[in-house]
C-alpha cells in the first residue's frame, strides 16, 4: 500500500492546477465576477456566510440521511417480501418501476399541494425517498435471487426454516448488490433533496437549494460557487461513509469487494 501514495497524490494535484488555472483565467480574459468568480472569491464567500450555509447544508443533509435511510428499509424490507411471494412481486414491481422512471420535477408539485406548503420538508422528503427507493429494491431483489442453489439445497437439506435460509444465506449472499445500490441510492437521495427544493419554489424551504437560487437571483455568483461547492462536499462526504460501511461489512465474507 505504501507504494500507492504517489498516486493518491494526483487527485489533489489535478484539482489545485484546475484552480490556479482558473484564479488565473478570470484575471487575465478579465472575466466579470457575475459570470465566472475566482476561486478566491468562492473562498472568501464559504467564510463570510459560513454560518448560513452551513445552517442550510444541514437541512439538506438531514433531508437527504432521512431519506436514505427510509429507502433502504423500504427497499431491503420490500425486496424479502417479493423473494417470499413471486404473486406479491409480480403484482407490485411494475409499481415501483413506474415510480422510478416518472421525472421528479413532473411530481413534486402534486406532492408539495397535498402534503401541504406548511409541511414542505416532509414532502421534500418523500420526494427524495421517491428518487432513493428503487436502485436499493432493484437490486437487493437481484442479491436475494443470485443464491448458490446447491447452497440453497443444502440448507434445505438440513431442515433449514424460512427464517434461517433468509437470515443466514440469502441476506448474506445479497449484502455486495445491497450495498451497492446503497451507494447509488445515497447519491440520488441528496440530488432528490436538492430538485425537490427547486421545485418547490422560492423560500418554501431553507436548504442549500435555496441558497443557490437566492444568490443566483441576486447575482451573487461567490455565494452561489460557494452553496454548490458545500453540495459537492457534501455527495463527497456521504460517497466516503458509505465506502468505508463497504470495507466494514464485506471484509470477511467478499473479500474480492475490498478494492
Amino acid at each position: 500500500m505504501s507504494g500507492d501514495w504517489p498516486h493518491r497524490l494526483l487527485p489533489p494535484l489535478v484539482g489545485l492546477l484546475f484552480l490556479g488555472f482558473w484564479e488565473m483565467a478570470v484575471s487575465v480574459w478579465e472575466i466579470p465576477p457575475f459570470v465566472l468568480p475566482p476561486p478566491s472569491a468562492i473562498a472568501k464567500a464559504l467564510w463570510n456566510d459560513a454560518p448560513l450555509l452551513l445552517q442550510s447544508g444541514w437541512i439538506t443533509l438531514i433531508i437527504t440521511v432521512q431519506a436514505f435511510l427510509l429507502a433502504l428499509i423500504t427497499g431491503v424490507g420490500l425486496a424479502v417480501l417479493f423473494r417470499q411471494s413471486r404473486a406479491l412481486e409480480a403484482a407490485l414491481y411494475p409499481y415501483a418501476v413506474i415510480l422510478q422512471v416518472t421525472p421528479i420535477v413532473a411530481i413534486a408539485p402534486l406532492v408539495i399541494i397535498w402534503v401541504g406548503y406548511e409541511q414542505v420538508n416532509l414532502s421534500l422528503l418523500i420526494l427524495a425517498w421517491t428518487v432513493a427507493f428503487f436502485p436499493i429494491l432493484s437490486n437487493s431483489t437481484a442479491g436475494l435471487a443470485s443464491v448458490d442453489p446447491n447452497l440453497r439445497d443444502l440448507f434445505r437439506l438440513y431442515g433449514a426454516t424460512r427464517w434461517q435460509l433468509l437470515w443466514h444465506l440469502q441476506l448474506p449472499s445479497a449484502l455486495p448488490y445491497i450495498v451497492a445500490g446503497a451507494k447509488i441510492s445515497s447519491g440520488l437521495a441528496l440530488i432528490g433533496a436538492v430538485v425537490a427544493e427547486f421545485v418547490a419554489g422560492s423560500g418554501t424551504a431553507s436548504g442549500l437549494a435555496w441558497r443557490i437560487i437566492e444568490a443566483g437571483n441576486r447575482l451573487n455568483m461567490p455565494r452561489l460557487f460557494a452553496a454548490l461547492t458545500l453540495l459537492s462536499v457534501l455527495g463527497i462526504a456521504i460517497f466516503a461513509a458509505l465506502s468505508w460501511v463497504q470495507r466494514l461489512l464485506l471484509r470477511r465474507w467478499h473479500p474480492g469487494t475490498m478494492g
